[in-house]
């Protein structure tokens, strides 16, 4: 039996029966060419998705209500969880909309929708006012707006949603009963236009939407009642207690430790390799893509605005915010030897650069940078390193001492349950940049992960030590027995790329990680691999359970000639390791393998 129950039908969320898992069944091939061209028999069957790509029916919901009191007949809405990220849509959608339509400037309007308890007084799970920003534009200008949210990761989470509708429905249903501390509520519009001065008020008792589904009031008292989930009141310390977790000073924290303990103990150990670090040099986001995101708007603020470097191949998202919010990127996807003596020679040529991002190692090829003569480049030019360690994880390798900023997502094993968004950003305080960023990013920076997810990330990630080491061994295994059979092209796996790099920076106790991508002989022979895999098979990554995908398929759809220039081909798989038992894994590989006819 594997970790996780499979799904069984396309569409259907993984984790099954999970209401806000963050990935979703596509388990053959050609279910995932067909939802990349849109067919009819995927599409309506997307009951989930993963969040950034797909919006969640609760967020669905709300932007249903404000559509119904804020848009016109032509008009559509995105929700925001702050003004400056509805306002940066608005300007976005503007430069990109205008751009391909060659129309006249259009008013695209920013609204808000608060809805505030009826008794805050009362400490029960209902007890935080929420606001609501809502960008409106033309309907046919959809598309872009969805892009800025794809890109960015700033949009309000499904919690955030699930609990904005609870408070709604609390106020119009008196009988709201199901869960015994949850109460009425009630809840002000404002509405804000830029040619109106003055807001608009609207009647709450004008809101109507569908009823509040009772799974949703069951979900919370289960996962309150019996302990999986914290109340809400107590998100501040669930925030701390991931700060300092993040920050690695921690150290092995004990089955029982409550929260309490764990934002109070003494800072006697550092896994981070950097003198100084606290949990005040971290800051939390919704999403990984916002965490980076925000750093290279947080870069753009501190010093004059320039070109920054994409170092290596990234997840396509990193690649789009660097190009289209700033002055551009240059970008060198082989992430070479030979691209850092070009870097080089464009520096010496006189070119300015504001930062150079990278992942460490790359997502999907497992390659690692060369960060010592990277940073040696970066201290003589001045500019900043970013460096993504999603994959990596401090708990094999240590790679901040060479950054300014590192950023992670913290959705991957770092939870690990497939179940909640949120990313993280830390600064160095041994750079010599920390003192100017740290200045512009306590004056910019706003706390816009929802508590919820805080409190479930926290709780996720109280485990994620023994789980890293664990996917370690298994993922292990796993690469000995592809890289000796013959059907098998290539293996993509730090232990294998650029492993003379890898080894300097792996810490001792550390592995390689649970991620590798294999390629085969001939496209039908990945498809053949895949669709006979017998794990779950849909995007996203560092699961508790086995995950495949196609990754070129669902990343580079449109652009599979552009991506092949770096080696990222068409069919490649990429597998992301759980902690189902090994032998398990091992015969489930082995199948796959099996069925890969002889050509």
């Amino acid at each position: 039996m594997l970790y996780q129950e499979l799904p069984t039908e396309i569409g259907d969320p993984i984790p099954a029966n999970t209401p806000h898992a963050i990935s979703v069944n596509l388990p053959t091939w050609q279910d995932n060419i067909d939802y990349e061209e849109a067919h009819e028999r995927v599409i309506s069957r997307m009951s989930n998705g993963y969040p950034r790509f797909f919006i969640h029916n609760q967020i669905k919901k709300l932007m249903s209500i404000c559509e119904q009191k804020f848009a016109k007949e032509t008009e559509s809405c995105l929700l925001f969880p702050n003004h400056s990220t509805a306002h940066r849509c608005r300007i976005y959608i503007r430069q990109y909309y205008l751009s391909e339509k060659f129309v006249s400037p259009v008013c695209i309007r920013l609204a808000e929708l608060t809805v505030v308890p009826l008794d805050e007084n009362i400490s029960t799970s209902f007890h935080e006012s929420v606001t609501l920003h809502v960008v409106l534009f033309p309907k046919d200008a959809f598309p872009i707006a969805k892009s800025f949210w794809q890109h960015t990761g700033v949009g309000i989470s499904s919690r955030l949603a699930e609990y904005a509708l609870g408070l709604m429905q609390a106020k119009q249903d008196e009988q709201y009963t199901k869960i015994p501390t949850k109460r009425r509520s009630s809840f002000k519009i404002r509405y804000c236009n830029p040619q109106i001065s003055s807001p608009k008020r609207i009647s709450p008792t004008d809101i109507t939407f569908s009823e509040h589904s009772e799974k949703v009031e069951e979900n919370c008292y289960v996962e309150e009642r019996y302990g999986r989930n914290l109340p809400i009141l107590f998100a501040n310390k669930a925030k701390i207690a991931l700060k300092r977790r993040i920050a690695g000073v921690l150290g092995i924290e004990k089955n029982g430790d409550n929260l309490d303990e764990v934002i109070s103990r003494p800072i006697d150990t550092n896994e981070r390799g950097v003198n100084g670090i606290t949990e005040n040099d971290v800051y939390l986001f919704p999403t990984g893509m916002s965490s980076i995101f925000h750093a290279h708007q947080l870069l753009l603020e501190a010093f004059q605005p320039k070109k920054s470097i994409c170092f290596g191949f990234p997840y396509i998202d990193t690649l789009k915010i660097l190009e289209k919010f700033g002055p551009g990127c240059h970008f060198f996807g082989n992430g070479s030897s030979e691209d850092i003596d070009t870097i080089e020679n464009l520096l010496m040529s006189g070119e300015q650069i504001l930062a150079l991002f990278c992942e460490f190692p790359s997502n999907p090829l497992c390659k690692s940078a060369d960060l010592k003569r990277l940073r040696e480049l970066a201290d003589k030019y001045n500019f900043s390193i970013v460096i993504d360690e999603t994959i990596g994880n401090f708990i094999n390798v240590e790679v901040l001492k060479w950054a300014d900023i590192m950023v992670s997502s913290l959705s991957k094993i770092f939870s690990g349950d497939s179940n909640v968004m949120g990313g993280s950003m830390v600064l160095n305080p041994q750079r010599r940049y920390y003192d100017t960023l740290k200045k512009v990013i306590e004056i910019e920076y706003e706390d816009l992960l929802w508590g919820e997810d805080a409190i479930v990330l926290e709780r996720n990630s109280r485990t994620f030590r023994e789980r890293i080491l664990k996917i370690n061994e298994n993922t292990e295994e796993i690469y000995e027995l592809l890289r000796k059979n013959p059907k098998v092209k290539k293996i993509y796996y730090p232990k294998q790329i650029t492993s003379e790099i890898y080894l300097q920076y792996k810490r001792s106790q550390g592995g390689y990680g649970g991620l590798f991508s294999i390629t085969f002989h001939s496209n039908l022979a990945s498809q053949q691999f895949f669709d006979a895999l017998p794990i779950a098979k849909g995007p996203s990554l560092g699961t508790n359970f086995t995950l495949a995908c196609p990754y070129t398929i669902l990343a580079h759809y449109l652009e599979l000639d552009w991506a092949s220039k770096y080696g990222v081909e068409s069919g490649l798989v990429r597998v992301s390791v759980g902690l189902e038992d090994k032998e398990i894994l091992l015969k489930a590989f082995q199948k796959a393998l099996d069925s890969i006819s002889d050509e």
